[in-house]
This record gives structure tokens, sequence and C-alpha cells, in this order.
């Protein structure tokens, strides 16, 4: 199992599974500077795509984050059979762009970054 530590470097990973049961299960890594709309720019994207999470781990440390979600379709027999190689890619770069969002920062903050603690629920 790897480390839930957040690293200092930017990283994006998407692999597939399946689960006990067998259906298709997607495992996506995202490790980067940690930032109040993150989390929301996560569930957004994940909707979007038609996704679900069924399970995350998140872990805070020194101004980043690392987020590991366990995501699958909607109807994960439609969603993910037959296109998996179309749906890992668009994965991949969606959360790319939330990643690259998060990295880019707010320039107009001239440097001075000012930690806030947030309450985050997710159902």
């Amino acid at each position: 199992r790897k480390s839930l530590v957040p690293t200092e470097t930017d990283e994006l990973t998407v692999d597939t599974s399946s689960d006990e049961h067998g259906r298709p299960l997607i495992k996506a890594s995202i490790c980067c500077e940690d930032r109040s709309d993150l989390l929301p720019d996560l569930i957004k994207t994940l909707k979007d795509l038609r996704l679900r999470t069924l399970k995350a781990e998140i872990t805070t440390l020194g101004g980043r984050v690392k987020n590991v979600l366990f995501i699958t379709g909607e109807d994960q027999e439609e969603e993910l059979d037959g296109g998996e190689e179309y749906s890992i890619s668009s994965i991949h770069e969606a959360l790319k762009a939330v990643m690259e969002k998060s990295s880019s920062g707010d320039e107009s903050a001239s440097g001075s970054v000012k930690r806030q603690r947030t309450n985050n629920n997710i159902l």
C-alpha cells in the first residue's frame, strides 16, 4: 500500500481494477497544493463525468493534500464496459485540469498565503 502522506511534488494517477464482485472500479490519486475549493471542484468534475465516489481517503500536511478516490460509473455496467480506455483518459484529463488549477494558485495574492480551516462534508 502506498503512503497517504502528501508529497512536495504534484502527482496524478488513475488506475482501473475491479471490486470483490468483479465490477469495474477506478482508483484516482491526486497530490497537490491544498485550497478551499479543491474538494468542490473534484466533486463537480466527477459529477460532470457521471461518476460517483465510493470511498475517499484525504490527507493534508503543510499546505499539501493527497486525495485517493475510489470511483465508479453511475450505472457501473454501462459507464465503464467497452469504452474503458476513453473513460480513463477523460477522467485523467479532467482531474489534471482540477490539479493544474490548484497549482496555478491565486497570483493576485502576491505570494502571501493565508491558511484557513474548512469543514467539507462529502455525502
